[in-house]
C-alpha cells in the first residue's frame, strides 16, 4: 500500500519500583510487587522492540494489567475503594507536550497511561505495515486490526476509566476528551484508507469508491475540528497532517466520481469534477509542504514524494485528459441543426 500515516511519539514515565515496605507485609505480597515490576518494565520494552507484533503486545499487556487491577478492583467484590489505588505515585508524559510529565498517585492513572500507550503502538504497528510496497492481503488485514483495537482502546479508556480519576485530565493532555477523540476518529479514517487501497487494487466500482473517499475525507475534517481550540505548538503539526489527508481524499472522491460521469457520457460533469480534484490535489500539495516546515511532535517525512500521493497525481491528470478528449468527439447538438437545415 505503501502508504503514510503520521504518528507522535509515545508517553515516556519514570521507572515504579512497587517496593510497598510496610504494606506488603508477606513473601507471596513481595513476590506480587516483584512481579508488577518485572511486567511492567517488560511492556514498556516492547513499546520499542520492533520485533514485537500484536500478540507478543497482548501477552505482555495482560501479564501487566491482571497484576495491576489488584491495585483497582474492589477486594471484597463491592463498590468499596480499594485502599491500594493510591499508594504508589506514578508519572507520564505526553504524546503532544514533550518531556514535561504529569504526575498522580492513583493506579487507575496508570492503567490510562499505559493503555493509551498501547493504543498508540498498535497505530504505530499500523503504519509500518502499511508503509511496505507489497502488502499482501493478511497484512492488509492486520493494518486495519490494529487500528480498529487502537479505536477501540481510546474510546474505551473515554468512556469507562478516564471518568473515574480523582484529578481530571488537564486541558491539552492526552487524556483530555478532544486530544482522545482526535486520536479515535484518525485511527476510523486510516483504517478506511486501506479499506480504499484495497477496493482500488480490487477494480472496485468507482462510485464505491469515491463515496469511500468522501467518507474518509469527513472523518479527517472531524479528527481536526477536535483539535481546533487546542494550543496551536501542540497541535499544528498534527493539524496539517489532518488538513491535508482531508483534502488529498476529497480529491480522490472528485476524480472516482469524475469518472462516473465519465461513464454516464456526462463529459462536461466530469471535467469539472476531475477540475476540482485538480484543486484538492493542489491543496494538499500545499499543506505537505507546510507540514515539512511546521515545528512540532511527529515525524520529518516528506508525504508529497510518498507513492500513494504522486499516484493519485498522476490519476487525476490522465483522467481529466480522457475526460478531454472525449468531449471533443461528443457532437455538438446546435451545429447539428444547422447542417440538417
Amino acid at each position: 500500500m505503501t502508504h503514510w500515516f503520521h504518528r507522535n511519539p509515545l508517553k515516556a514515565t519514570a521507572p515504579v519500583s512497587f517496593n510497598l515496605y510496610g504494606v506488603a507485609g508477606s513473601q507471596a505480597a513481595n513476590k506480587i510487587c516483584n512481579d508488577l515490576r518485572t511486567t511492567r518494565a517488560r511492556l514498556l520494552e516492547m513499546f520499542t522492540d520492533t520485533t514485537c507484533n500484536p500478540e507478543i503486545m497482548k501477552n505482555a499487556t495482560d501479564a501487566y494489567f491482571s497484576l495491576l487491577q489488584g491495585f483497582i478492583a474492589s477486594l471484597d467484590g463491592t463498590t468499596q475503594e480499594n485502599k491500594l489505588r493510591f499508594i504508589q505515585n506514578f508519572k507520564w508524559t505526553d504524546t503532544l507536550q514533550g518531556n514535561i510529565p504529569s504526575a498522580q498517585q492513583d493506579a487507575i492513572f496508570e492503567l490510562v497511561s499505559m493503555a493509551f500507550n498501547v493504543a498508540v503502538w498498535h497505530t504505530k504497528f499500523a503504519s509500518r505495515l502499511a508503509g511496505k510496497e507489497n502488502v499482501t492481503e493478511v497484512e492488509a488485514k492486520d493494518v486495519h486490526r490494529s487500528l480498529k483495537i487502537a479505536a477501540g482502546i481510546f474510546k474505551h479508556l473515554k468512556e469507562v476509566h478516564i471518568p473515574r480519576l480523582i484529578t481530571p485530565a488537564e486541558k491539552g493532555r492526552d487524556l483530555e476528551p478532544r486530544v482522545i477523540d482526535t486520536y479515535m476518529v484518525q485511527c476510523q479514517a486510516e483504517a478506511q484508507e486501506v479499506t480504499i487501497a484495497r477496493a482500488i487494487e480490487l477494480k472496485h466500482n468507482a462510485t464505491l469508491i469515491a463515496a469511500l473517499a468522501f467518507e474518509t475525507a469527513n472523518f479527517y475534517q472531524k479528527a481536526d475540528h477536535a483539535l481546533n481550540t487546542l494550543e496551536p505548538e501542540c497541535s499544528s503539526k498534527w493539524r496539517k497532517y489532518l488538513q491535508l489527508k482531508q483534502h488529498f481524499y476529497m480529491a480522490y472522491a472528485y476524480c472516482y466520481h469524475g469518472q462516473t460521469l465519465l461513464a454516464s457520457d456526462k463529459c462536461g460533469e466530469s471535467i469539472r469534477s476531475l477540475q476540482e480534484a485538480e484543486k484538492c490535489y493542489s491543496r494538499a500539495e500545499a499543506l505537505c509542504k507546510e507540514y515539512r516546515q511546521t515545528k512540532g511532535p511527529g515525524s520529518t517525512a516528506k508525504p508529497s514524494e510518498q507513492l500513494f500521493f504522486t499516484k493519485l497525481g498522476g490519476l487525476i491528470k490522465n483522467t481529466l485528459q480522457k475526460c478531454e478528449r472525449e468531449n471533443g468527439f461528443m457532437p455538438n447538438p446546435s451545429r447539428k441543426r444547422r447542417l440538417s437545415q
